[in-house]
């Protein structure tokens, strides 16, 4: 039989504060599982072909040592296991499967295939969330000021940004495509406290349910994940990864169906929705208004969510559970909140227009794109932008202009086998085919760059 396995992540570090792991259970009832589940994946684990030795087998499950043997004392008394070698000393016993207990391994496979770390029970991970809410960590003027130093945003811009991020409400970002929204969204994780301790898995009525996912969750190195729960003697439990705070984004392709578990009947286990892989972090919804989900029924499937901060989830028989919905909810758009129903802007606690910036802004971010796209900076190619393209065009200064022009410029250059510069030539040519737009008469409209060119 093909077993579907957890794929390896990068190994557990450490938090039952913020910022650290919780401590490893001592005993088979501190897991908060079953022994007739525990069992199960033990018996699951070996059957796959692990090395049937203590410390492996504790590797694999995330658990204790203790606790392993315990386990596999209660399998040798039901006949579930034997002892296939014995070492120098008891924790090199090697245990292998009887018969009955390939059958009870057979059988737990048919019913589900989920092999890897032990998950932790939706109680304590609804806990351990409660306790790890960025609402209990203020976002103050300083705080936000020296988050966003290295941004070109506007004070008014960032202080409105601070504010809606201590609101802990849903905020909406709204303007002009190209103004720098779903950019200013994902900035909006440089005002989340601390990392936090995010489950392999979770586990409801027996049922798995995958929650730490590579492409969402980045795990910490160094000293900083290696912190135990209360003191030193505590050994932090394996079964949690500590993490940097998630960041989820979802745009056009997000369905009513993408936020309710995913059951995949060949494995036999769940795979989080979205937002619950969010929880502690930001959840941000781009192009709000382009989903096949239209926005009405985004808030109606949220509406309970966004005011209580718990979601209601139902495994396949139909058991309803409910899951924290503890983040930062963000809704990234074009269109005017006048667009919006009045019910979904009523809860939305902020609504942040993102804009054109002004000349001064749009030359640092030229500047710093410059030196991104490898073209040498020049204050005359500025100032023929800025004067001779846009205003000449009617066209705002907006964020994402620079890099996307200076893009095509060091493209254009490659082909003409020139040295990237700030040419007219090379300015008009990648604006026209940005835009689309004839460059003004008086500008040189040839593709190749001037005489100017060093």
């Amino acid at each position: 039989m093909s077993l579907l396995q957890f794929p390896h992540a990068p190994a557990p570090r450490t938090a039952p504060s913020a910022g650290a792991l919780p401590a490893a259970p001592r005993t088979v009832e501190e897991t908060g599982l079953s022994p007739a589940f525990l069992t199960d994946l033990l018996a699951k684990t070996l059957l796959q072909g692990a090395t049937g030795r203590l410390v492996e087998l504790g590797a694999r499950l995330c658990l204790g040592g203790v606790i392993v043997e315990a386990l596999c004392q209660a399998m040798r008394r039901d006949g579930l296991l034997e002892v296939a070698r014995r070492g120098a000393h008891e924790a090199d016993v090697e245990y292998d499967l009887t018969l009955a207990g390939r059958a009870r391994a057979l059988d737990a496979c048919s019913r589900s295939a989920y092999i890897g770390p032990a998950p932790v029970p939706a109680e304590l991970y609804a806990e351990r969330v409660a306790a790890q809410a960025a609402s209990l960590h203020p976002v103050t003027l300083r705080i936000a000021r020296e988050a966003f130093a290295g941004l070109v945003l506007a004070d008014e811009l960032v202080d409105r940004l601070g504010t809606a991020m201590n609101a802990h409400r849903p905020m909406l970002l709204h303007g002009p495509a190209g103004s720098g929204k779903t950019y200013i969204a994902r900035s909006l994780s440089r005002l989340l406290p601390g990392p936090v301790a995010v489950p392999y898995a979770i586990s409801v009525q027996d049922e798995v349910i995958r929650v730490f996912d590579p492409l969402v969750h980045q795990p910490l190195d160094g000293p900083a994940a290696n912190r135990g729960g209360l003191d030193s003697r505590h050994r932090p439990d394996a079964r949690w990864v500590l993490c940097e705070r998630p960041v989820v984004a979802c745009g056009g392709e997000l369905t009513l169906e993408m936020l309710d578990l995913g059951f995949d009947p060949r494995a036999g286990y769940y795979e989080a929705p979205p937002h619950l892989k969010a929880n502690n972090g930001l959840f941000i919804v781009d192009d709000l208004g382009r989903q096949r989900v239209t926005p009405r029924e985004l808030m109606n499937r949220w509406i309970v969510p966004m005011e209580r901060r718990h979601d209601h989830l139902t495994l396949r028989q139909g058991a309803r559970f409910t899951v924290p919905f503890e983040m930062m909810l963000v809704f990234s758009s074009n269109l005017s909140p006048r667009d919006l129903d009045d019910a979904f802007l009523r809860r939305i606690g902020h609504k942040i227009e993102v804009g054109p910036v002004d000349a001064a802004s749009y030359g640092r971010i030229f500047e710093a794109a410059c030196a991104d796209e490898g073209v040498p900076y020049d204050a005359f190619g500025l100032v023929h932008l800025i004067d001779g393209l846009h205003q000449r065009h009617g066209r705002s200064l907006l964020a994402c202009h620079p890099r996307d022009l200076l893009r095509l410029v060091a493209s254009r250059a490659r082909y003409l086998e020139v040295e990237p510069s700030l040419d007219a030539g090379l300015l008009d040519w990648a604006w026209r085919t940005h835009f689309g737009d004839t460059p003004a008469a008086s500008s040189s409209a040839t593709a190749e760059p001037s005489r100017r060119q060093p």
